[in-house]
C-alpha cells in the first residue's frame, strides 16, 4: 500500500498544483473580462446600430411611397392614351368636315345648314374640352421654333421674314398627355429666313 502510494504520489501531486493553477488564472481572468466589457458601452453601440438600420428602413420606405404615388399618378395620366388618340381622330374628321365647306356656302347657307355647322362645330370643341380634363393639351406650334420632340417637320416653306425653323404652318394639331407627346403637331417650316440672333449678342446690343 506504501509502495503504490510513493509511486502515484508525484503525479497526483503535479495533477492538482495544475488544477489549482488554473482554477487561480481563471479567478484571476474573470474581473479582468467583465471589467473590459462595459454594459454602457455595449449598449451605447446597439443603440447606434438600431439607429442606423432605423434611418436606412425608413429611407427605402420613404423611396417606396415615391415610387408607388408616382406609379399611380402615371397610370391615372396615361391609362387614357389609346382612347384619346382615337379621339383625336374623330376630332380631325369633324375639322376636315367644317374645313371642306367654301366660305361661299358658308355664307349663303340656309337655317338647316347653319345649325348643322354649328354643331359639328359644338361637338368639336366639346370633344377637345372632354380630353383636356383627363389631361390631354392642344400643342401650340405656329410661330414656335421648330422643336423635334413637339412638332414633325411635312415641308419647308421659303420666307425670308421670319427667323430660319420657325413653324409658319400648322397641318395637323399636336397634343400632350401629361408630360408625354401624345401626337406631334404636323407642321411646314420657314426656310431661308434670317438667322436666330443667339441671346448674348441680342443682350449686348440692349446694354449698348
Amino acid at each position: 500500500m506504501t509502495e503504490e502510494t510513493n509511486k502515484n504520489g508525484p503525479d497526483a501531486a503535479a495533477a492538482a498544483a495544475e488544477a489549482q493553477a488554473t482554477d487561480t488564472a481563471q479567478s484571476t481572468e474573470a474581473p479582468a473580462t467583465e471589467a473590459s466589457s462595459d454594459p454602457i458601452e455595449t449598449l451605447k453601440a446597439e443603440n447606434a446600430e438600431l439607429k442606423d438600420r432605423f434611418l436606412r428602413l425608413a429611407a427605402e420606405m420613404d423611396n417606396l411611397r415615391r415610387r408607388t404615388e408616382r406609379d399611380v399618378k402615371d397610370a391615372k395620366s396615361y391609362s387614357v392614351a389609346g382612347f384619346a388618340r382615337d379621339m383625336l381622330a374623330v376630332s380631325d374628321n369633324l375639322r376636315r368636315a367644317l374645313e371642306a365647306i367654301p366660305a361661299e356656302a358658308r355664307a349663303a347657307a340656309d337655317q338647316g345648314l347653319s345649325a348643322l355647322i354649328e354643331g359639328v362645330e359644338m361637338t368639336e370643341r366639346s370633344m377637345l374640352s372632354a380630353l383636356e380634363r383627363h389631361g390631354v393639351k392642344k400643342i401650340e406650334a405656329e410661330g414656335e421654333k421648330f422643336d423635334p420632340n413637339f412638332h414633325q417637320a411635312m415641308f419647308e416653306v421659303p420666307n425670308p421674314n421670319v427667323p430660319n425653323n420657325t413653324v409658319v404652318q400648322v397641318v395637323q394639331a399636336g397634343f400632350t398627355i401629361g408630360e408625354r407627346v401624345l401626337r406631334p403637331a404636323m407642321v411646314g417650316v420657314a426656310k431661308g429666313g434670317p438667322k436666330e440672333a443667339p441671346a448674348n449678342a441680342e443682350a449686348s446690343s440692349q446694354q449698348g
